[in-house]
C-alpha cells in the first residue's frame, strides 16, 4: 500500500511568507531601501562666496575712503604742487650733417628747475635728456644731468653738454634736417628729460615715481664758422608728467 504524502497545514499560499497573521515590518515594508535626501552643499557654498565677494568689497570701499581722507589731509597741510622746468639756454657750438649723413653735434644746454612747495623736498636720481627734431622725433644728441636733492622754495640751474651719436642718418631723414637747417626760423627741436623721483613730507618718504619733462618750441639756428649760436627759447613750453607705474600700466 502506497504512503500518502499529506501536505502541512503552513504550507504557503501564492507565495505568501508562512508566518500569519504579518508582522509590522512586513505590513510597513521594512525590506524596502529607505530614502534620505541628501544635503544641498551647493547652496552653502554659494552663500559663502557671496559674503566673501560682500567683505572683498567693502573692504575696498573703506580703503579707497581712507585714500581719499590721507589725500585731503596732505593736501590741507602741505599744498603740493608740481615742480616746474624752463630751458635757460641753448648754446650750439657744433650743428653739422656730413657727406656720409652723419650728424655731429656740440650744443651746451641750461635748464632750469623750480620746486615752489614750502614743505616739499623733491629728491632727483640721474636725469636723463634727449635732443629731438620737433615733428619727426630725430634723434640729434643725448646727455645727462647728475642726481640732485630739490629743496623747499629752491631754483636750481642744470647745466649739461650734448654730443651726437654719430650715426648716420638715413636718406629722407637726412634730406630734412639739411632743409630745415637752411631755413630762416631755424631748426625746430625739443627736449625730452626722464628720471625717477621721491618727495619728502615732513619725516615721510614717498616711493620713486617716474617723471617725463618734454619742453618744445625751440628753434636752432646753424652756427658759421666757429662762433657759437645760440637757439631761441622764447616759446619754450615744458610739460611736467608724473609716470606713476602700478603692475603693468603705467599712468
Amino acid at each position: 500500500m502506497a504512503d500518502r504524502v499529506y501536505p502541512s497545514a503552513k504550507q504557503n499560499i501564492n507565495g505568501a511568507n508562512p508566518a500569519f497573521p504579518a508582522t509590522k515590518s512586513q505590513l510597513y515594508g521594512a525590506n524596502r531601501p529607505t530614502y534620505r535626501p541628501t544635503p544641498r552643499r551647493h547652496r552653502y557654498r554659494r552663500s559663502c562666496c557671496c559674503s566673501c565677494c560682500l567683505w572683498i568689497t567693502l573692504t575696498i570701499i573703506f580703503l579707497v575712503f581712507l585714500v581719499a581722507i590721507a589725500g585731503a589731509i596732505i593736501y590741507v597741510l602741505y599744498r603740493p604742487h608740481r615742480p616746474s622746468f624752463s630751458v635757460s639756454s641753448l648754446k650750439i657750438t657744433t650743428l653739422n650733417l656730413t657727406s656720409s649723413s652723419t650728424l655731429v653735434t656740440n650744443i651746451n644746454l641750461n635748464v632750469t628747475a623750480k620746486n615752489p612747495n614750502k614743505e616739499l623736498v623733491y629728491y632727483y636720481d640721474p636725469i636723463s635728456i634727449s635732443l629731438l627734431t620737433n615733428d619727426d622725433e630725430i634723434a640729434i644728441g643725448s646727455g645727462s644731468f647728475p642726481a640732485f636733492v630739490h629743496g623747499t622754495k629752491n631754483t636750481t640751474l642744470l647745466k649739461t653738454s650734448i654730443k651726437g651719436n654719430s650715426q648716420a642718418l638715413d636718406d629722407a631723414s637726412a634730406s630734412k634736417i639739411k632743409s630745415e637747417m637752411k631755413s630762416k626760423s631755424g631748426l625746430p627741436l625739443k627736449i625730452k628729460l626722464e628720471t625717477k623721483m621721491k618727495v619728502k613730507m615732513g619725516a615721510i618718504k614717498s616711493p620713486k615715481v617716474r617723471i617725463r619733462v618734454s619742453c618744445d618750441g625751440i628753434r636752432a639756428t646753424v652756427p658759421t664758422g666757429k662762433t657759437a649760436t645760440t637757439a631761441s627759447t622764447s616759446n619754450a613750453k615744458c610739460k611736467v608728467d608724473w609716470r606713476i607705474k602700478i603692475w603693468k600700466w603705467t599712468f
